[in-house]
């Protein structure tokens, strides 16, 4: 079961310029950064009372948050949403005609187990399942 919204993750070409713009914004600076190497991307994390923002700068030209601001432009890559069991949950939506973009839960960044589901099936927005890893223990 979905329990909140975790975070939005937005697509950003100059992680440094994006940083500067959202402290301005919303008044905060960011308290964590972070690379996923296995994701291709530098993070930048703000967080506003509950809501979370998650800054995605490629590390790799071919990266998909590059192949994503090539074809898109930088701007909402995803919506993250917790769940108590990532593993159930990915079970329930491949049950229902979802279609996930990996077999397994992955490690993503910010100490969570993560899979995406596919947007096309989800009205064009990419879908992010997140659980704490400190959850599994």
């Amino acid at each position: 079961m979905m329990k909140r919204v975790e975070h939005i993750g937005i697509a950003v070409s100059d992680l440094e310029a994006a940083e500067a713009l959202y402290t301005r914004l919303l008044q905060v600076a960011p308290y964590k950064h972070e690379e996923v190497a296995g994701e291709q991307v530098n993070t930048a994390f703000f967080r506003v009372d509950d809501t979370k923002i998650e800054l995605l700068q490629s590390t790799d030209p071919e990266g998909v948050i590059a192949r994503f601001i090539a074809k898109r432009g930088a701007g909402i890559h995803h919506i993250a949403f917790e769940v108590k069991d990532i593993v159930s949950e990915m079970e329930r939506l491949r049950n229902e005609g979802f279609h996930l973009l990996s077999e397994a839960p992955k490690i993503g960044a910010d100490n969570k187990l993560v899979c995406f589901v596919h947007p096309k099936d989800t009205q064009g927005v990419l879908i992010e399942l997140c659980q704490e890893r400190d959850s599994l223990i």
